[in-house]
């Protein structure tokens, strides 16, 4: 137990040398913030992964995390130490991260560390392929070092996947944040989430692809599943936390805001997947029009009446056909 404390007391110090919030650094070492919490609190055990992508993201070598050198200064090896395949000691044991061998030293990866590059081009191949046809050795290729390195920061194909996942819930709640802050009143932030979540971008096509498959393998895995309801559960409270200040505002009708939330996040839903499934051409379906649909739901199913020329619909006003 003392050993597990000093990892904590470590792994602390890197975080506050890092500058930023805990929920900001779990971020960092794409990791789930209530793990890192009770980690910290010395309630579960950090994995060697996890620390292999802590080491990387402070700069420091995996053995000062776990008391094995007394070097606390930037680890050796091209990325900073830890793809240099580093021996650590965890619970007793001394020996090679998860039982790899030991990689080669690698060439320098961008901004970030190596652990989000892996994660960022493990998202591009899952768009591009599918998870299930994405082997490590393509993730290995892509970040241009061995599947060795892929295997010390994320041991299994299921750590990778959750990993990527947890990628892009953030990015999408950072997305949400900013866009929700831009905005006047609470419709004008319901429009900005709408617009968020349509694949315009190649970015946003990315990440509904990486969705398809979270939704396809949660229906087969507990873990994945519970990521699933998790995210689902903060995208819609924010919908539903919006269409509740828009009532307060007066610019929404009195509806139950859970409900209207739960429908247009189905219709988003929908429609995301009837633009990447057939596209713009032959009669499919293009984000334009999805945008449109889902503000149209808003129109007719949220806004506040007003009378005169401003209670009339879009087919209505002036022009319109």
């Amino acid at each position: 137990m003392r050993q597990q404390f000093d990892v904590a007391e470590r792994v602390r110090q890197v975080i506050g040398d890092a500058g930023c919030t805990q929920r900001e650094f779990a971020r960092r070492v794409v990791m789930d913030p209530s793990k890192l919490s009770r980690s910290l609190s010395g309630s579960r055990r950090f994995t060697v992964a996890e620390l292999a992508r802590i080491a990387d993201a402070g700069n420091v070598d995996a053995g000062w995390l776990l008391g094995t050198t007394t070097d606390g200064g930037t680890a050796d090896g091209a990325d900073g130490g830890t793809d240099g395949g580093a021996e650590v000691a965890y619970g007793g044991a001394v020996g090679a991260v998860a039982g790899a061998p030991r990689p080669p030293a690698p060439t320098a990866p961008p901004g970030g560390g190596r652990p989000l590059q892996i994660v960022r081009e493990t998202v591009r191949l899952i768009a591009e392929r599918g998870f299930h046809a994405v082997r490590v050795a393509d993730i290995a290729a892509a970040c241009d070092t061995s599947t060795a390195t892929i295997h010390y920061h994320f041991p299994g194909r299921a750590e990778l996947l959750e990993a990527a996942v947890r990628w892009c819930m953030d990015e999408d709640t950072a997305r949400r944040a900013a866009r929700i802050a831009e905005a006047d009143d609470a419709r004008e932030e319901l429009r900005q989430l709408i617009a968020l979540q349509a694949p315009y971008t190649e970015r946003q096509r990315q990440q509904w692809l990486v969705w398809m498959d979270l939704w396809a393998e949660a229906a087969r895995s507990t873990a994945i599943g519970r990521l699933h309801a998790d995210f689902y559960q903060q995208w819609r409270q924010t919908v539903a936390e919006v269409i509740r200040r828009g009532i307060g505002q007066g610019v929404f009708r009195t509806v139950d805001p859970e409900f209207s939330a739960l429908r247009l996040t189905a219709l988003i839903d929908g429609l995301a997947i009837q633009v990447l499934a057939t596209g713009p051409g032959a009669g499919g379906t293009s984000a334009e029009a999805m945008d449109i649909a889902c503000n149209a739901y808003v129109d007719t199913e949220l806004t506040a009446r007003r009378s005169g020329a401003d209670a009339a619909g879009p087919a209505d006003r002036p022009g319109s056909s």
